[in-house]
């Protein structure tokens, strides 16, 4: 099969990768010369057979409406466009109806996987109708993880980033969670290999996970975290969730609670969000603040 790919940076470069070791011809683009495949999306598009399909992997807000909207001028009816960005589900309903008025089919993926990606496999939520999909199947099988699991057609346009939203907004409350145990066992005098106790977690316990994993990692990298300043963002999508919640009158104390302690991190050197930003660090590439900054 046949793709056009905008936006190649930490997610986008490696499911090109991914899609191309699968056998399917992907042509990318980027605004960065050294990554891009083609100097434009006139020439990408220019580029793929029709009906074309091309997936957009470009920050969400006006960078996503801009490339929808160039596209929109640049495509032709059959064929169909993919965010699989973080955008918010309200858009997508937007960028679907914006683009059916000219014949051309719309998708949201929410993907998960983070750096990891490449090598893993891509968590897959995805909206939109069923002959859009479908027709994106190939792909799908191509990025998803090994296995009967990792993919899902979660409903109809915007259901694939509302899951994906959702999904953020319980990662939020497990790292939280892992921070807070972090933070707890390091100040009690009677625990004196905290990291140790953490890598005890790992087989035979109910907590066991990618993220207790990870913090592991963070762990062996610098035991006490002493290099991280205790600061982390919040995506958007904890805040999306928030307000989902409230919209549909659904209790989020866990998650709430987790997105307001990221809040909380950008007024004092918080402990856990040292171990917050050591996660986001491990499982997305996110950036981190180190103390000498």
């Amino acid at each position: 099969m046949q793709l056009g790919l905008i936006g190649l940076g930490k997610m986008g470069g490696n499911m090109r990768e991914r899609i191309r070791r699968a056998g399917h011809t992907v042509i990318g683009y980027d605004r960065d010369p050294d990554l891009t495949d083609v100097k434009s999306l006139a020439a990408l598009v220019e580029q793929l057979d029709a009906p074309r399909v091309v997936w957009v992997m470009v920050p969400a807000g006006h960078p996503t409406q801009s490339v929808v909207d160039e596209l929109g001028d640049l495509l032709s009816p059959g064929d169909t466009v993919v965010d699989g960005g973080n955008s918010r589900w309200t858009d997508d309903e937007k960028h679907a109806a914006e683009l059916g008025i000219k014949g051309i089919g719309f998708v949201d993926a929410g993907v998960s996987g983070g750096v990891w990606g490449l090598q893993n496999g891509y968590a897959l939520m995805v909206g939109g109708d069923k002959e859009h999909v479908e027709r994106l199947q190939p792909i799908f099988e191509s990025l998803k993880p090994e296995g009967p699991y990792g993919y899902v057609h979660a409903g109809r346009v915007g259901a694939g980033h509302f899951s994906k939203m959702v999904h953020n907004g319980i990662e939020y409350a497990m790292m939280q969670a892992y921070a807070e145990g972090w933070e707890l066992l390091e100040k009690a005098n009677s625990v004196d290999n905290v990291r140790e106790v953490y890598r005890s977690w790992q087989q035979g316990t109910v907590i066991r996970s990618w993220l207790l994993d990870l913090a592991v990692n963070a762990l062996d990298e610098d035991e006490h975290l002493e290099q991280l300043k205790g600061f982390a963002q919040d995506s958007g999508e904890g805040r999306w969730t928030v307000e989902a919640a409230i919209d549909h009158a659904v209790p989020l104390p866990a998650i709430t609670s987790s997105l307001f302690a990221r809040f909380a991190s950008r007024q004092d050197d918080s402990p856990q969000m040292k171990m917050i930003a050591a996660l986001r660090n491990q499982f997305g590439g996110h950036a981190v603040e180190s103390v000498k900054e």
